[in-house]
Formats: structure tokens, C-alpha cells, sequence
């Protein structure tokens, strides 16, 4: 058995142990549902060098790895009762001429869009201001830029790698093609540590700021409207629709999303989806917002008490059936639940669409819409309102939002892509040095 003083006195990071002093502050993961995991040990890695000897020690004690950049995982894989690896020592963000930009695996999105900001760039990410960079690129990436820049992944042009054999790689299009190939859409820890991450940014927009609520209307018509209209929308344009219900009353909803267009042409395009739905919302227009800044307000939109949450969702590459959305409505009012309700709808389609399903190893290139089914944890209406929903979906599974029920989780997640990714962690990781349910 290896020395554990010998190892922690060799880190230029911290050593973490059930018996140390701040513990219990680094140990848990942001997602409350995994909490009570208790790591054997959690690492603070702040070199590469950390992440190395880490590894090492793993292999000779037999222990589990868990590396963590944000920790929001829904399946749990942000911690373990193994060995935790936290990065968020690697928080370094930097941006050269060709305004490639270097950011450490550590980082979280409020510091890549400050940093970048600072350059008048940015990255198509997510809304989440303590969601990794890292576990948001490697299981592809969607935000609200994506619709005109793609996913995040499609952003990235290399990585460095800590391989399970200690080795370190730098991979991009012409060295370790087939790795790189894999961290661009397959999810996080499948093949290695990734250290490092380098992104071809884009200039930062302006945007116009959107959103509007409903209540007390009939529903159903909203929803097939938006399901005709927000996929095809310009590219400029990204609308998201969320249904809610709340103990003892009906359904609500909102739109939210953002445009990089002025706020007239905005509200023009906005007026066609009214029109269609055939209701009219009091609609908030907050135009000539820097897209950090329209970042910020969406996870201000998004704040309040933690609560242990479970979601399901699926891809959508047809709209769903009159008698398919009908039933989800019916299950979703809130005058039979005991507890907070959320479908949401997140519309694909634009510059989504327009990679090859087999360029990168994110499969799902033809979708139209995501819809998610959110609530507390231990709430049944999830796994009926999914399964409701499922009836009309294309069966395949955004790789950020793992979902332990899946029966054939290798398609939902990897499609076509499935085979090949199955080789590239033969290559790379042969003995399943990175292993959990659900793992490549």
C-alpha cells in the first residue's frame, strides 16, 4: 500500500481526508442529490504534475476516480467514494492574437465570460455561472449562442490530456485525432483528465434580452406553436419555452431566450410566433445587453433554494402529437401534484444542424428540440411524464444530462457514433482505468 503522507507531502495541490480540516467544504458536489457521498480522498489538484501522481496512487490502491470541474453532474460522476480529482485550481483563462483562448479545465462559465469579455470574445455556452467548462464542452455544449455558433465542442481546436497511463497528450485535428474526435461530444471522463482546453472564440454580440410569461390560458396551442416556429427561427434567434406548475394551481408559462439582432427586428420576429400561438404575453425586451451581461441576468432568473432535483429528457426531431402533448399537459397540472413541475423545451435546429453527425462525436445533428422533465427528486410524475413524451421522440439523449434509466443508454447517447468511440477508449483506455455505469 503506497505511503498516503508520502503522496500528500508530493502534491503542489491539497490532500483532502475524511480527518482534515475542510472536508467537509470540498468534498460534496454543486448537484445537493449526491451530497452524502463521502470520497476517501479529494485531491485540489493545481498541476498537472497532481493530476499524474493522483492517478497513480489510484492505480495502486484500486480506488475509483471522479474528476470534478463544476460538479452539477445529474448522474452523480462529479463525485465517488473513491478519489475525487478537483480541478478548480486549473482556472487559468488566457487569449492569444489569433484569438485562440486557453482555458483551464477548472474553470467555470462566469470566469470564462469575464475573462473573454475583457478581449471582446466569447464562447456559445451555457446560461449556468458555476457550471464547468470542461463538462459542459465534453458532452457537447448547448447555450444560447448555439443556434448561430454551434455547440460548444464544435469551438474547441485542442486539449491537453493526462492519460490513464500517467502520459500527457496534446491533441487536436492532426496529433491524437481520434481522442480529439471523442472529447467532442461523448461526455466527460471517458478516456482521460483533460487539463486544458483551447477554443476558437467569437466576437461577442450585442443581444436583446427576452422574455414573457402566460397564465391562465389554454396551453396546448402555445406549445405546438412553438414547436412549428422556434426551431426554424433565424440563427440570431433563440427561444426557449418552460412549462411550470406549482401545487394546486394549473400550468404557466414562459419564454425566455436572446437575440443578436436590435430590438426591432426582434419584436417582429417574436410578433410571428404570437401570432401563431394566438396569444398574446406581456413580452420584456431588455435590448443592447453584452452577451456576459445577458448571461448574468438569466442565472439571476434562475436562483433560489436548492432543492434535490431529478430530470429526464429527450431529443425531438419531429413535433409532438396532439394527443402526446395533450397527456403531458394533463399530468403536469399542479392541482394533483404535491410539489414543483417543469417541462422544458430547448429549440435546436440552426447551426446545430449543420455539422455532420459523425464529425465530432456528438451524434445529435438532426433534432429539433430538447424537452426535459424536472422536479423534486423523489416525485414519480418524471419517469410518467418522460415516458408520455417518449411516445413521439427520436429516442436519442443530450450526453450533459446522463440519465441512469436508460435501457439502451450506448444509442440514446452515441447513436452511430457508438463503435468508434468504443475503439478510441479501447486505444486509450484499455483496462477502464475510467469506469462507472454508463461509461464507453
Amino acid at each position: 500500500m503506497p505511503d498516503l503522507a508520502e503522496f500528500a507531502n508530493s502534491l503542489d495541490g491539497e490532500l483532502f481526508s475524511p480527518d482534515s480540516s475542510g472536508y467537509e467544504a470540498i468534498r460534496g458536489p454543486v448537484n445537493v442529490v449526491y451530497r452524502e457521498v463521502r470520497p476517501r480522498h479529494v485531491v485540489l489538484c493545481r498541476s498537472v504534475s497532481d493530476v499524474t501522481r493522483a492517478m497513480a496512487y489510484a492505480t495502486a490502491t484500486g480506488d475509483r476516480i471522479a474528476t470534478r470541474g463544476g460538479g452539477h453532474c445529474f448522474a452523480g460522476r462529479s463525485s465517488t467514494d473513491g478519489i475525487v480529482l478537483d480541478l478548480s485550481g486549473f482556472h487559468g483563462i488566457s487569449v492569444a492574437a489569433d484569438r485562440i483562448a486557453t482555458i483551464g479545465a477548472g474553470a467555470r462559465l462566469e470566469q470564462v465570460y469575464a475573462a473573454l469579455h475583457a478581449h471582446g470574445r466569447t464562447l456559445p455556452a451555457g446560461c449556468g455561472p458555476t457550471v464547468g467548462i470542461t463538462g459542459l464542452t465534453l458532452g457537447g455544449g448547448i447555450g444560447l449562442l448555439g443556434r448561430k455558433h454551434g455547440l460548444t465542442c464544435d469551438r474547441l481546436v485542442g486539449a491537453q490530456v493526462v492519460l490513464p497511463d500517467g502520459s500527457v497528450v496534446e491533441c487536436d485535428d492532426d496529433h491524437e485525432p481520434d481522442l480529439f474526435w471523442g472529447l467532442r461530444g461523448a461526455g466527460g471522463g471517458q478516456f482521460g483528465v483533460v487539463t486544458a482546453l483551447r477554443f476558437d472564440t467569437v466576437p461577442e454580440p450585442m443581444t436583446t434580452r427576452i422574455e414573457a410569461h402566460w397564465s391562465g390560458i389554454a396551453l396546448e396551442e402555445l406549445v405546438l406553436a412553438w414547436q412549428a416556429w422556434a426551431p426554424d427561427a433565424p440563427d440570431d434567434l433563440t427561444v426557449d419555452l418552460s412549462l411550470v406548475s406549482e401545487p394546486g394551481g394549473p400550468g404557466q408559462a414562459k419564454l425566455f431566450g436572446a437575440s443578436t439582432l436590435e430590438e426591432g427586428s426582434t419584436r417582429e420576429l417574436l410578433q410571428e410566433f404570437i401570432d401563431l400561438a394566438g396569444v398574446a404575453p406581456e413580452i420584456e425586451l431588455h435590448a443592447g445587453l453584452p452577451y456576459h451581461c445577458l448571461k448574468s441576468t438569466f442565472a439571476e432568473r434562475e436562483d433560489g433554494p436548492e432543492r434535490a432535483l431529478r430530470m429526464r429528457s429527450e431529443f425531438f426531431s419531429h413535433s409532438m402529437a396532439n394527443g402526446t402533448l395533450a397527456s403531458l399537459l394533463t399530468q403536469l397540472d399542479g392541482r394533483t401534484s404535491k410539489g414543483r413541475r417543469e417541462i422544458a423545451f430547448t429549440a435546436m435546429g440552426g447551426a446545430y444542424n449543420r455539422v455532420a453527425e459523425d464529425a465530432t462525436a456528438f451524434a445529435h445533428r438532426g433534432e429539433r428540440f430538447l424537452v426535459a422533465h424536472i422536479a423534486g427528486a423523489a416525485d414519480p410524475w418524471v419517469d410518467r411524464s418522460w415516458a408520455t413524451a417518449h411516445t413521439d421522440g427520436s429516442g436519442r439523449v443530450y450526453p450533459n444530462f446522463p440519465d441512469p434509466a436508460l435501457d439502451d443508454w450506448a444509442a440514446a447517447y452515441h447513436a452511430g457514433n457508438y463503435a468508434r468511440l468504443r475503439a478510441v477508449k479501447n486505444a486509450y483506455d484499455p483496462h477502464r482505468f475510467f469506469d462507472f455505469p454508463q461509461a464507453i
